[in-house]
């Protein structure tokens, strides 16, 4: 059986999840038997041979096998369950039917009893600090149908916008009307939290949350540290918290 670098990688971190442990060994699989057959050394298959050698349909092969397992891709760009359905997750909480059951559910969110009136549904990194904590409505927006919507009427007064586009490309042109954003990817170095920096807007990023749902009244801690450059190389632990008003929603 033909090595791969890859099998005796010294610097290789912990396995994955079994799909993507999957993914990867079928992938591997292709390519030691695409090796053999080149009949060559390592750098002229890289470089030359495995151009031609390792085919389009050998990776359709690999995403049939997951899909058949009965996996499905989570989505990036809305319009990929639209195309192909039957290889993504569904999408919800982009419509007027389901937005109001629906809400992120986490599994790494920190929640607790409600104290004082703030019942803490989870955590994010805070972008930028701010003298006060930021409190508004909470509102998902996951669609370019609901950003034009917005566009066309206004976003509403107090808007804390709930995305999971830490690129900013989905909300850019409503950017600044939202009083908060709570994204559920990137980090604070990402294009969104550069953006929500230079507008004044309050942010988290990476934020896990639970139990959010459409109308609520929510509050950022954005009065905490911001996780910096050095936080994320050093694996350092620094989150804000994101709050549901007890009884204000």
């Amino acid at each position: 059986m033909a090595k791969l670098y890859t099998d005796t990688d010294k610097f290789g971190d912990a396995n994955a999840s079994p799909t993507v442990e999957a993914f990867h060994a079928a992938v591997k699989d292709i390519v030691r038997q695409k090796l053999a057959e080149s009949g060559g050394h390592w750098d002229s298959f890289v470089f030359d041979k495995s151009y031609t050698l390792i085919t389009e349909e050998d990776m359709k092969g690999v995403e049939k096998m997951l899909l058949d397992a009965g996996h499905l891709f989570d989505w990036s760009a809305a319009i990929s369950p639209t195309e192909r359905p039957e290889a993504y997750k569904p999408v919800e909480g982009v419509s007027d039917d389901d937005m109001g059951e629906f809400s992120f559910e986490h599994e790494d969110a920190v929640t607790a009893a409600a104290e004082g009136g703030l019942e803490q549904r989870g955590q994010g990194d805070n972008v930028a600090r701010y003298a006060e904590d930021c409190e508004g409505v909470a509102r998902y927006i996951r669609s370019p149908m609901q950003v034009m919507k917005f566009l066309e009427e206004g976003v509403p007064d107090n808007t804390i916008a709930i995305i999971d586009d830490s690129g900013g490309t989905l909300t850019a042109p409503i950017l600044e009307q939202f009083k908060g954003v709570i994204c559920a990817g990137g980090t604070t170095r990402s294009h969104l939290g550069i953006l929500t920096r230079e507008y004044g807007v309050p942010c988290v990023m990476n934020a896990k949350v639970s139990g959010i749902k459409q109308g609520d009244t929510v509050r950022i801690e954005s009065t905490g540290d911001p996780k910096t450059a050095a936080d994320y190389q050093k694996n350092v632990e620094r989150t804000v918290k994101v709050w549901r008003v007890a009884g204000a929603s």
